[in-house]
């Protein structure tokens, strides 16, 4: 098994990863699939259907209009949210697409989206689908795409064929240490006498050349670590119903000018370490450019324990920034491919656990942890979010996933300390810890799953 640093942490825009970036990429799958089975030039009529966590909550996560920017040709990777406005008025205006004028077809997003809330697609609880048909009626093309979480998109054979790829590629690659759980890492780590950021980099080497894998990581940091500062030094009303104003720049001011009074709390990294998560996740609700980490909603956990240890942890050095996001992208590909990082499908500890798990793991690695104690501060951290729901208030990635962000980076801090204080033993492994969460996630009533009809979600009028 063998899920790349870069499919883990995937630059796009917010406020989703599932439920935003993972349709608009599913949307210009469609698009592109069209194009190469349709070479007619007269216009067509598309069609979207949304079904479970993506109809229930889509429009607070901004699904329709993700699908309308992919349909236009675009990619969350290299999208410019300046140009959105402008281009969705346009499609408005017009209720027409041509694509590299080979294509064309109607479309009415008020229309041609359907937020079908019958239940979910067999498949996940994220499912579309999309069709294309003749200005007649008649049905040329459809697909069905699933968003599975971290904006990773699998068509329905895909999804079907997922396993048995899975294997393949574990006994047919060149990967040269395909860990595909915990235990199997700690061993071949063992055999080797490489750490697990190690192993990661020789797998990372197997596709690609040592210089673009160091400047590609490094872009990875320089766009987490922008988002934070644009998060810092940004106030005002985020957009929805909800009309949530933005804390981070406020709090961030009032810390600062307490250290300019030398008038700081004892536990003032702590609100730093928080302040941090919650800039980046004010970001993505304000539809900014994030990393998924691993997911759009949980956003902020890893930035903020990384710049946290390099401001805050005597000895940090710059290029042990490549050490942490390798060694936490391995914990996350381990627990995308035995659970779950989606809150559509596990709820948030699958979320916000798994980024707290990735970043606790990524810090014990700088601070000179061993693989069982890196192993160990991912379970610590893991562990103590099971169970944890997701359920987004007026299906808007803003309360409670903002400060959630916060309290996750604390957490992965606590737990990568406590892993420390210890030689790496203990009773709970990572494994079982990463496979207790899926069963959790499966048990857990889909009202607490991304669907906005339990928990916060219904009770915040009450509160």
């Amino acid at each position: 098994m063998f899920i790349s640093l870069f499919d883990v942490f995937k630059i796009g825009i917010g406020p989703s990863s599932s439920h935003t970036m993972g349709p608009m990429t599913a949307a210009n799958r469609f698009l592109i699939l069209l194009q190469s089975r349709y070479k007619k030039t007269e216009p067509l009529h598309l069609r979207v259907s949304l079904y479970g966590s993506l109809a229930f909550t889509g429009k607070g996560h901004a699904t329709d209009t993700a699908i309308c920017l992919g349909l236009l040709g675009l990619v969350p990777e290299t999208l410019i949210p300046a140009e959105v406005p402008a281009l969705l008025q346009n499609l408005q205006d017009k209720k027409k697409i041509t694509f590299e004028e080979s294509l064309t077809f109607n479309f009415n997003p008020e229309e041609d989206i359907i937020f079908d809330y019958s239940g979910p697609l067999d498949g996940h609880a994220n499912g579309m689908i999309f069709s294309a048909f003749t200005l007649n009626g008649e049905e040329l093309l459809k697909e069905t795409y699933y968003s599975i979480g971290g904006g990773f998109v699998l068509s329905a054979k895909e999804l079907k064929d997922s396993f048995k790829e899975d294997k393949k590629q574990k006994t047919d690659s060149k990967i040269p240490y395909p860990f595909s759980t915990a235990d199997e890492m700690l061993e071949m780590g063992k055999a080797s006498g490489l750490s697990i950021a190690q192993m990661k980099t020789e797998n990372e080497l197997s596709l690609k050349n040592a210089a673009t894998l160091k400047r590609d990581v490094e872009r990875i940091w320089n766009v987490m670590d922008d988002c934070v500062e644009r998060g810092l030094n940004i106030d005002g009303e985020l957009p929805g119903s909800l009309k949530v104003k933005r804390r981070a720049h406020d709090i961030y001011t009032k810390l600062q000018k307490e250290e300019q009074k030398n008038s700081v709390t004892p536990h003032i990294c702590n609100e730093y370490l928080s302040v941090y998560a919650m800039a980046v996740n004010e970001e993505n609700a304000a539809n900014g450019q994030v990393v998924t980490a691993p997911t759009n909603g949980a956003a902020g956990v890893i930035p903020a324990v990384l710049k946290y240890y390099l401001d805050f942890v005597p000895g940090a050095k710059e290029e042990d920034i490549h050490c942490f996001l390798l060694t936490a992208s391995a914990i996350g590909g381990l627990i995308k491919h035995n659970a779950s990082i989606s809150g559509a499908e596990v709820g948030c500890q699958g979320e916000v656990g798994s980024a707290s798990a990735m970043a606790a793991a990524g810090l014990c690695a700088v601070m000179g942890g061993t693989n069982e104690q890196i192993e160990n501060a991912a379970e610590i951290a893991l562990e103590h979010h099971l169970g944890m729901t997701c359920d987004p208030v007026a299906g808007l990635v803003q309360i409670p996933c903002i400060e959630r962000n916060g309290l996750g980076a604390v957490k992965a801090v606590t737990a990568s300390s406590l892993a420390l204080r210890g030689d790496g033993t203990h009773f709970v492994s990572l494994d079982n810890c990463v496979e207790t969460m899926r069963q959790t996630g499966e048990d857990m009533s889909t009202r607490y799953k991304e669907t906005s009809q339990g928990g916060l979600a219904v009770n915040i009028v009450e509160c």
